[in-house]
């Protein structure tokens, strides 16, 4: 179990409150969240639909300003940044997969995993786009579209994607909710020893109960706050 106090924050939230317009009235999203994830944990957000966990991950990464509150991502105030500035945060520190994959139709699947390389200015994005395709074992889909993988390929590229640039927090929203059982596994257990060896910080809403069992944490969420760990 890691110890908070004692190690230095990827991700600290006090108190923080969501409220988003709807045709009804405002609607509370989030309700006084607290909470920590420590440098290379690994944490599960579990609950029921609507519980708000999905918005917990906007929010933390900086996709969605909170209503009040502060949130602290990689020690850094994001509501002293602007939309810009919190892009240039993330940049090459944080990154996000989700269960929908969101590659980018017209590129390849070694293009895909080399975009955050490039944008970032790393050196020999290809190179390492193409290293990092073989560490998923795609290294014979690398200019295969999409479209022509199937959907565990698209998900392994996207982890691919998601960690070539080492980032020092991953976000994982449901990343294995469109796959089979056989590939959910399979790319769980990629995403579990990459984020080991790398020492990156894993933030990752899941309804999947073996997946959450492998963290090294685990808190539920439910009506927008987060209860005492299960």
């Amino acid at each position: 179990m890691y110890d908070a106090s004692a190690t230095t924050m990827s991700l600290a939230l006090d108190a923080v409150t969501l409220t988003l317009p709807s045709a009804a009235g405002p609607v509370e999203i989030l309700r006084g969240v607290d909470f920590r994830v420590a440098a290379g944990e690994r944490v599960a957000v579990t609950g029921p639909s609507g519980s708000g966990k999905s918005s917990l991950i906007s929010v933390a990464a900086g996709l969605e300003r909170q209503t009040s509150g502060q949130v602290r991502l990689l020690g850094q105030d994001l509501t002293a940044l602007d939309e810009d500035g919190r892009a240039r945060l993330r940049r090459g520190r944080v990154s996000l997969v989700f269960q929908s994959f969101h590659l980018l139709p017209n590129m390849t699947a070694q293009e895909n995993v080399a975009a955050p390389l490039e944008i970032a200015g790393r050196a020999e994005a290809q190179a390492q786009a193409r290293a990092w395709l073989d560490r998923v074992g795609l290294s014979a889909r690398q200019r295969h579209y999409p479209h022509q993988l199937s959907g565990g390929e698209q998900q392994r590229v996207a982890l691919a994607r998601a960690l070539a640039p080492r980032p020092m927090l991953l976000f994982a929203d449901e990343p294995t909710g469109n796959l089979d059982a056989a590939n959910a596994d399979h790319v769980a257990a990629l995403m579990f020893d990459l984020v080991r060896e790398a020492g990156t910080a894993l933030v990752m809403v899941t309804h999947d109960e073996g997946l959450a069992e492998q963290a090294d944490r685990r808190v539920v969420m439910r009506d927008g706050r987060i209860l005492e760990p299960a």
